[in-house]
This record gives structure tokens, sequence and C-alpha cells, in this order.
């Protein structure tokens, strides 16, 4: 798929990696973020308790998490866009806890524009 300016690949790409083979960067626009700070559910933390005690998935607690990232990369994601980024490189996720009962989950990465080699 194409647009206006040419570019052959994904309309939006993230990488973990610190280049993108087969493509070069044109523009480095900065650091971008996507953040969300979730709260934990009692009754849901008293049901997870109970379920570690005996193992095997807390489902609840990953389908939270996998929303949260979901939410933090958009946010992220947009805000790349916003500067007129075609990719992300570097992407990272970082989750730190606030107090007992609040969660902090962050994506971020380097916005960049990038175009296919040759």
């Amino acid at each position: 798929m194409s647009d206006a300016s040419g570019w052959t690949g994904p309309q939006f790409l993230v990488v973990t990696s610190n280049d993108v083979p087969g493509y070069r960067i044109d523009q480095v626009l900065g650091e971008v973020f996507g953040l969300t700070v979730r709260s934990r559910n009692a009754f849901s933390q008293m049901g997870a308790g109970f379920k570690s005690m005996f193992g095997g998935e807390l489902k609840g607690m990953t389908k939270n998490l996998v929303e949260s990232r979901n939410e933090v990369m958009g946010r992220m994601i947009a805000e790349a866009q916003a500067r007129g980024a075609n990719a992300i490189i570097a992407m990272r996720f970082d989750t730190s806890e606030m107090g007992d009962v609040w969660t902090e989950i962050c994506a971020y990465g380097t916005a960049v524009r990038i175009s296919p080699l040759g």
C-alpha cells in the first residue's frame, strides 16, 4: 500500500530495534509515549490472590494487561502520527506500581520518518 509520499510499506511500523532493515531513517522526530494509570479492583485482586495460591493463569489480570498495553500503544502511535512520523523505533514498555492500588503502564519510543532504501 502506498501513500502520497510514495511509501510502500505498512501504514505505520513500530519496532523494538534501533533501525529497520531495508529502510533509511530520513528524520528523527523525537521521543513519544503513551501512558495509563490503572487502579485495581478489590474483588478482582481478592480472586487473583485465591487463584495464585492454587496456580493457573489469572485471566482477568491478563485481560486487563492486554487492554492496557493496547491503550498505551494507541496513544503512543497517535502522538507519533501527530508529529508526522510513519514509524517508531526502539519501542519499549515500562510498568511501575504506585502505592498498593495503582499501576502505571507506559509505551515509549522514537518517532521517525523512514523510506525504503534504493
